[in-house]
């Protein structure tokens, strides 16, 4: 049936209502939606970044991709750089839209995964790459009686005397993880003394760089209690022996050569706690000092008992 165009002028004219008055109509709930978007928050960063923690904005799966979208929009307008997403193992589901948007793998923890999108158009990608060196630690605990603490591991590709140490933790000063591994396998208690030498090679575990510290240690008993579950032989030796022995690989001969040398030298490179302005903490500087006496024999009259003080417990600055 059709409608008489009186009709339709009435209604025309009721919808634009007398003159002088405007009306507006009410938006849907979608326009509403497109205007307001729902955006990521984020925190950002002075590289003029922003990370997204996925645990302190939950989004649903279902609304995840609208709300990235339109996070991503908005980012790109606020001239953003770069973008990561922190995602936890209970937002898993986030992970292949985020590779569907761009977004690659940075780093992965037991409980998280990083994704990264570089957005800069006129720059190239300058998102650092993840960690890529693995650091450990050798201790090369020398008695009075100039017996070096060795070991042999239960797992091997072939017999040798190795030091006894293993891989810094987190947070962890290299005196600390040396005298944590060291208790750990043999039950020896030592104190740090200072830093022989160290190992840089490329390729290692995981396919990381890996640098490996040898630190002089000073032991506080010789009652060894080896760990069974790593270890198959665990003794005191004489250095002259370790350095001749045919077990003993050309890399940890080197490092024993060197430690006798430093000694008889009265060089060792010392360890001193400064406090840092910047990072607002303490840091470790590791430093050589050429000033300790000697004696006939070889073996330095004094030891640096500062050095030993600031990283086995002594006063911090």
């Amino acid at each position: 049936m059709s409608v008489p165009r009186r009709v339709v002028k009435l209604l025309q004219l009721t919808a634009k209502g007398p003159p002088g008055i405007r009306y507006q109509r009410k938006k849907s709930s979608v326009q509403c939606i497109m205007d307001n978007p729902v955006l990521f928050k984020g925190k950002k960063d002075r590289f003029s970044g922003i990370t997204v923690l996925s645990e302190d904005e939950p989004t649903t799966a279902q609304e995840f991709e609208t709300v990235l979208q339109a996070s991503l929009s908005h980012w790109a307008k606020e001239k953003i750089r770069g973008v990561w997403f922190r995602v936890h193992l209970q937002n898993a589901e986030w992970v292949p839209i985020l590779a569907k948007h761009g977004f690659t793998y940075h780093h992965a923890q037991p409980q998280f995964v990083m994704m990264v999108k570089w957005l800069a158009v006129n720059e190239p990608n300058n998102i650092p790459r993840y960690a890529h060196n693995v650091i450990g630690v050798g201790a090369f605990v020398v008695n009075d009686d100039d017996e070096l603490l060795v070991v042999r591991e239960r797992f091997h590709t072939r017999p040798h005397w190795k030091l006894p140490g293993g891989y810094v933790e987190p947070g962890e000063d290299l005196s600390t993880a040396a005298i944590r591994e060291v208790k750990e396998e043999t039950g020896i208690e030592a104190d740090f003394m200072s830093l022989v030498s160290f190992r840089h090679v490329h390729g290692a575990n995981f396919n990381c760089s890996d640098i490996y510290f040898i630190v002089h240690m000073r032991p506080k008993s010789k009652n060894i209690t080896m760990c069974e579950r790593e270890l198959a032989a665990c003794e005191w030796m004489k250095l002259e022996e370790y350095i001749n022995h045919p077990y003993v690989h050309e890399t940890n001969r080197f490092f024993a050569e060197r430690f006798l040398e430093c000694r008889k030298n009265g060089i060792q490179i010392e360890a001193s706690n400064i406090f840092s302005g910047a990072f607002k903490k303490n840091q470790v500087i590791y430093s050589i000092n050429f000033q300790n006496a000697q004696s006939s024999d070889g073996k330095n009259d004094q030891e640096n008992t500062s050095c030993s003080d600031v990283v086995n417990g002594g006063p911090k600055i």
